[in-house]
């Protein structure tokens, strides 16, 4: 198929992905989310919920469901009940007051960095001038009211594009046919190139985190297999050299989609770069799973 933008473009919204994931993905792997869901009285998955859903508003389960795709709508239906009993503006404040716990330690002097506000904002900006049509996340969380504290500010508008992203992978997925799980057993297997760098969690816990049993997870193995995606190892199953391929093309697919943050914005490398340092931080803070505190 033919792209939209080259291969210089998809390579910075690689990168771009890369950058960031790291600073987003600390709202769900702070050690702070225990006492979250004491306040709250929610569990794991009731506080993950809403906690991301909160700007999509009093919809029904499913509408969160398909939204976040690739969790068991068995453990969204239960956890955005709750966190609707509960108020989901209660939840969004114990979220921006849980992101301000976590990150002061973390960034320690930097909190006060000017930076901060300056970094922001630029995402903030960026983020206004993305076209929101087939994004819904996104477009829930670009109306949302963003944090006063600059750090927790900051998070809030790259959580704005890492949605916006995320809606676009969505939609790559879909076109390739696969289903809620089938998407993450596919992601999850090895790939045919070892050197690939990708972000995996693990069978065991992507099992956990999005509610699947063993069960669902050898029935979309076993269909992924009928379809010559996967072939089961000794080990398990690994991606066939077609699964490898459809792969790559589905992040392709995504990469050219969320080209439109970067191209052509001849500051998005420096503004990038200007990010690395606080991503750093947290990184080198030994939260996310897969770091060693240095």
């Amino acid at each position: 198929m033919t792209f939209k933008y080259s291969a210089s473009d998809r390579a910075l919204a690689r990168v771009a992905y890369e950058t960031l994931e790291p600073f987003h993905v600390l709202a769900y792997f702070s050690p702070e989310i225990k006492g979250a869901c004491a306040d709250t009285g929610l569990d794991f998955h009731g506080w993950y919920v809403g906690a991301r859903g909160a700007p999509l508003g009093e919809c029904d389960a499913s509408v969160v469901a398909a939204a976040f795709f690739n969790f068991s709508p068995t453990v969204v239906t239960p956890g955005w009940d709750a966190a609707k009993a509960v108020g989901l503006d209660v939840v969004n404040a114990r979220r921006y007051q849980m992101l301000d716990e976590t990150l002061r330690p973390i960034l320690g002097d930097r909190i006060g960095d000017p930076v901060l506000d300056e970094l922001a904002d630029r995402y903030a900006e960026k983020a206004s001038t993305l076209p929101m049509g087939g994004r819904p996340l996104a477009a829930a969380w670009a109306a949302s009211t963003p944090p006063p504290q600059p750090h927790v500010r900051l998070w809030h508008s790259i959580a704005i594009i890492r949605e916006w992203r995320g809606d676009a992978h969505i939609a790559a997925l879909v076109i390739a046919g696969l289903d809620r799980l089938e998407a993450l057993v596919l992601h999850e297997s090895p790939h045919p190139d070892p050197t690939l760098r990708r972000r995996a969690l693990g069978k065991k816990l992507v099992m956990i985190t999005r509610g699947w049993s063993e069960d669902d997870w050898e029935a979309a193995v076993d269909r992924l297999v009928a379809r010559g995606l996967l072939e089961r190892t000794d080990s398990g199953e690994a991606m066939t050299a077609a699964g490898g391929e459809l792969y790559d093309h589905i992040e392709e697919l995504t990469d050219d989609a969320a080209g439109a943050a970067w191209a052509g914005d001849p500051k998005s490398e420096e503004l990038l770069s200007a990010t690395k340092p606080f991503v750093k931080a947290v990184i080198d803070s030994g939260v996310l799973p897969g770091t060693k505190k240095k």
